[in-house]
């Protein structure tokens, strides 16, 4: 059992890496937190490219459950940014909904409880998104913030910290 966060900016290389991770392992559960969007073309075509460097051993398993952390064998976790921006759709913060931040936090907390008790081999792959500029609405920089706290969170329980730039990994931890 071991934790490996990689974190990087868009188009970093920090997924390709991820992957070279587990390239040596057949048994690799593939955890996307993303699904095409209709209408979207160029979302379906990053998300073609994601898919045509899969292995075919590979299991593709789309989801937010943090409970699909708790399997073991090898699980790619492509990628938190995408689960956490799942995460705010789905507890309504995005909505303004009542108690829609409470929801969040206690669906980051299981995300993150899931992370530090797998037992399984987990690569997972995040944006490092306090590099950029401040976002200009609240929403973006609540998306900026949560996503911020959960990689800290998931970082400080991680067995190897990894950044990428510009295609080159630097080990963190």
């Amino acid at each position: 059992m071991s934790r490996v966060l990689v974190l990087g900016g868009s188009r970093s290389g920090k997924s390709a890496h991820a992957e070279s991770l587990v390239a040596d392992r057949d048994d690799v559960v593939y955890l996307a937190a993303s699904a095409p969007v209709p209408g979207d073309a160029e979302w379906a075509a990053r998300i073609d490219a994601h898919r045509a460097r899969r292995p075919a051993s590979w299991t593709t398993l789309e989801t937010t459950a943090p409970s699909d952390l708790l399997r073991g064998g090898t699980v790619l976790v492509d990628s938190i940014t995408t689960w956490i921006a799942a995460l705010m759709d789905e507890t309504g913060v995005w909505r303004d909904e009542p108690d829609a931040a409470e929801r969040l936090a206690g669906r980051c907390d299981a995300l993150v409880n899931a992370w530090a008790m797998t037992p399984a081999h987990v690569v997972a792959v995040s944006d490092e998104v306090g590099l950029g500029v401040v976002p200009e609405t609240r929403s973006g920089r609540l998306f900026r913030d949560t996503l911020g706290a959960v990689n800290q969170r998931l970082a400080g329980t991680a067995d190897e910290v990894w950044f990428v730039v510009a295609g080159l990994p630097q080990r963190l931890r």
